[in-house]
């Protein structure tokens, strides 16, 4: 389960603010990927908080609400399908981790950031961890706020393009999901990137 270890850590070291940062959507096949920033207080108790992916979908908006209600600070932002087609998936989750931890009320002065790779263009010192969103606190929020986010996203997709089922799937490439594309072709929100191989 996560604690505040990392935090309490980096804020030995004389740091004061120090977010964690999370992204979702890397994989799928369609839909941006999106990353979260957050600021908790010092000890800050939610009931519950853990990787986003260990946890009920059900869960997940709950803890939503409450990491909002909680956080000094919180920020979200995406990489959009465009650049993820520009660049790639990867430069463009960096983008998004940028966009998120510069969105937040309270400046951050130290990120903790989920995985093993430094995002280009962070302005503030950081630390990578991998499994982070099992390990710190704040990384876990961040995990939770980027996936709610995203889904919550895929879902109004679903309202526009009932036929590719982003409700059941959130665009990750299930066998449903491939189905559908090879029955009704791609729409506007795929990765055509990641389709190469399907799309011929």
């Amino acid at each position: 389960m996560p604690d505040f270890s990392y935090e309490k850590e980096t804020q030995n070291k004389g740091y004061k603010f120090v977010c964690g940062v999370d992204e979702a959507g890397r994989g799928p096949l369609a839909g941006p990927v999106c990353a979260a920033a957050v600021i908790l207080p010092d000890d800050c108790e939610i009931e519950g908080l853990n990787d986003s992916k260990k946890i009920s979908e059900k869960k997940r908006e709950l803890l939503y609400d409450v990491i909002i209600e909680k956080a000094i600070a919180y920020s979200i932002a995406y990489g959009t399908l465009e650049e993820i087609e520009k660049y790639n998936i990867l430069e463009a989750t960096y983008i998004a981790m940028n966009r998120a931890i510069e969105g937040l009320e309270t400046n951050a002065d130290f990120a903790l950031i989920d995985g093993n790779r430094v995002p280009k263009g962070i302005s503030i010192p950081c630390e990578t961890v991998v499994k982070g969103d099992s390990k710190s606190y704040s990384i876990a929020a961040a995990s939770i706020l980027a996936k709610v986010t995203r889904d919550r996203l895929m879902l109004e997709y679903d309202k526009k393009y009932p036929e590719y089922l982003f409700s059941s799937h959130k665009g990750y490439g299930t066998k449903a999901h491939y189905e559908a594309i090879k029955q009704h072709g791609v729409c506007e929100i795929h990765r055509l990137s990641f389709l190469k191989n399907v799309l011929g």
